[in-house]
């Protein structure tokens, strides 16, 4: 796709990106960016120092690569909003109770200088992620259209648009009472419980921050979704049409056109060295390595840590397990894994403390499968890999990201969760027994005729992901669509 540097747009349309300030969020947004870029579009990327050195890398290579991507480093004094000092990053916050202080200090903090710089720096459009409701204001007072970006499916969305308008939670009284989510597709029946769908913001302290989610969403000039349309097309027009404006379906956004160091920089630079990585994966069998992730934010208690360390042992299957990093686990977990645990598996698992480079790891012959906490970034990672997984969501979207993989796209069984494990709840009882962690490697693993037909169902949307984003695929050309619309604009 290189060759879209050169294809002639209207000179300088300038498109402002403002994500929110957590890698699961980021990371979308900068391969926006970058899909944008290639198409002659001016970008300005907002960010902070902290967090614009988790991510030099990309920086240096789009200014190697004479992208037309700015960098805006916004000052961010974290000690006028009481945080500790290096707060820049959700995962850099010590106590839960935080992220309410959080949100409110990227209001506080970030909306004068930002707005001063789109003052100076004409933008033509702010695509803001949907966390930021904030910026509503900023585009309104200078008269900029404002699109709000959902590193999400458009099945989730729907889901919970129409539990919210049907008032599902308020009418279903017991909180584990499966209810059917109305107003869907009628070819799939997804039932929740309440306490499983609460939305993105659960609970009073979130009330505000829910209100003015929502309504900087109805308010917006249009929405645009990391997710394609061949994945879910009833869900996609059921969203489009609920909401009552235009939607552009962009994703899978990430390019494996990228080289491996590219790739393994992805979001910031890896825990572990990336040839260690990949020579420890080219010395097993193909398809025979299960991947386990539960992404950055997530936080697990240290009886269940064990329980899923064993389950993955007693597996029999070589696996890559993301944990922590020694300073984030917890004394107990760090002397199990040195009291045994560690020689035990050595010959057939590889840890990695802190981050991975999962781009480079999930399309590698060897890997057969993914244990996932359904962040959709990692959904669309896997789909793109064309793997089959295990599906153990937490929070926010992910049990309606559960529903989608294990009900409609039939390429995931559940792990069995029922009770959502929020950000901080790190005293939570142990949810899931090693023996249902072996079980479902081995059922997602060793497979049979069930397994079979989801990795034939897997191996599909992988091709289908990729068509997507090749010339004339449908999110290749809804990208097109959304910059003549706004060049057509400007022009008027």
């Amino acid at each position: 796709m290189e060759e879209e540097r050169h294809r002639e747009w209207p000179p300088a349309l300038h498109f402002a990106l403002v994500p929110l300030m957590t890698q699961g969020h980021i990371i979308p947004m900068l391969d926006l960016a970058h899909q944008l870029a290639l198409r002659g579009v001016l970008v300005s990327f907002i960010t902070t120092p902290f967090n614009a050195s988790r991510i030099r890398h990309t920086i240096d290579r789009a200014a190697a690569r004479r992208l037309p991507i700015q960098f805006v480093e916004l000052p961010f004094p974290v000690h006028e909003a009481g945080l500790p000092p290096g707060c820049e990053n959700f995962d850099t916050l010590p106590k839960t109770e935080m992220y309410i202080t959080f949100n409110e200090a990227s209001s506080k903090l970030l909306s004068r200088p930002l707005e001063l710089y789109l003052e100076q720096h004409r933008s033509d459009v702010m695509v803001s992620d949907f966390c930021q409701p904030w910026t509503r204001g900023i585009a309104e007072r200078l008269g900029i259209p404002r699109l709000i970006f959902y590193s999400m499916c458009c099945f989730a969305l729907l889901c919970t648009h129409q539990i919210w308008g049907h008032k599902m939670l308020e009418r279903v009284v017991d909180e584990n009472e499966p209810f059917a989510v109305p107003g869907l597709p009628k070819e799939h029946v997804i039932k929740l419980t309440k306490a499983q769908a609460p939305g993105f913001f659960p609970g009073p302290a979130f009330m505000q921050m829910d209100k003015d989610v929502r309504e900087a969403e109805f308010t917006a000039d249009g929405v645009i979704f990391n997710t394609f349309y061949d994945l879910e097309p009833s869900y996609v027009s059921g969203y489009e049409k609920a909401m009552g404006k235009k939607i552009w379906t962009v994703g899978p956004l990430l390019s494996h056109s990228q080289s491996v160091v590219d790739m393994a920089m992805r979001g910031m630079k890896a825990s572990i060295d990336t040839e260690r990585c990949l020579a420890w994966l080219d010395a097993m069998m193909p398809r025979s390595v299960i991947y386990v992730s539960f992404g950055s934010l997530t936080r697990v208690a240290p009886s269940q840590m064990m329980e899923i360390g064993l389950g993955l042992e007693a597996s029999g299957h070589p696996f890559i397990w993301v944990i922590r990093s020694k300073e984030e686990l917890s004394p107990e977990v760090e002397e199990w894994l040195a009291g045994g645990f560690e020689a035990r598996v050595r010959s057939r698992a590889l840890l990695i403390r802190g981050w991975a480079p999962q781009a480079v790891i999930l399309p590698h012959p060897a890997v057969g499968g993914v244990m996932t906490h359904c962040g959709w970034n990692t959904i669309l990672e896997t789909i793109m890999a064309g793997l089959p997984m295990i599906s153990w969501p937490h929070f926010s979207d992910q049990f309606y990201n559960e529903r989608l993989i294990v009900q409609v796209l039939k390429v995931g069984v559940a792990i069995g969760v029922k009770v959502p494990n929020y950000i901080g709840m790190d005293d939570i009882e142990t949810l899931v027994k090693r023996e249902q962690v072996e079980e479902r490697v081995r059922t997602l693993m060793d497979g049979g005729p069930e397994g079979k037909e989801r990795r034939r169902k897997a191996a599909e949307l992988a091709e289908t992901a990729k068509e997507a984003m090749e010339e004339g695929g449908s999110s290749h050309s809804n990208l097109t669509h959304l910059i003549e619309h706004f060049s057509g604009s400007r022009c008027k």
